[in-house]
């Protein structure tokens, strides 16, 4: 998976080098396309997992970005109104997640995006603890970070 990562890079500095434009655009662009060859020469080789996981890593990137502009929305709103709608709280979220690395990566993003915060993890590593500045049905807040980002995670993980 590596050495297709690598050549995908190769391939489109290549093409950045044949353009002769040297800009961040014509690298992604040179990338998503080196992207896309590669994919139709894999053909159906059995290891695609370097395509599947570059999906799945977009679709996260993509994922995160809309919350996190849902969450500063959130909070400007919040900020400029005279009433304050907060309703902050400390929650318990359950992990499914098991690994140091996908319990910190949980952990950090949650603590990225604006109104929440990771507290801590438990002895067992099966629980975090989250402070929310919008707390409305705690339920719904803990399936919205296990149906949003644990999911995700899971699947890039695995």
């Amino acid at each position: 998976m590596r050495v297709r990562f690598l050549w995908n890079v190769v391939l489109a500095v290549i093409w950045v080098a044949l353009t002769g434009s040297f800009q961040v655009i014509n690298f992604v662009f040179g990338f998503a396309l080196s992207f896309l060859i590669m994919w139709v020469i894999a053909g159906r080789q059995e290891d695609k997992r370097y395509f599947t996981l570059t999906g799945k890593l977009i679709a996260f990137a993509g994922y995160f970005l809309k919350e996190l502009l849902k969450a500063n929305l959130q909070v400007a709103y919040d900020v400029v109104t005279p009433k304050f709608y907060m309703r902050p709280g400390i929650v318990a979220v359950p992990l499914d997640i098991r690994s140091d690395l996908g319990i910190t990566l949980l952990a950090n993003i949650i603590s990225l995006t604006p109104g929440t915060l990771s507290l801590d993890v438990s002895d067992d590593r099966r629980v975090l603890y989250i402070h929310a500045m919008y707390i409305r049905d705690q339920a719904s807040f803990v399936r919205s970070i296990k149906d949003g980002f644990e999911k995700r995670l899971l699947d890039i993980l695995q």
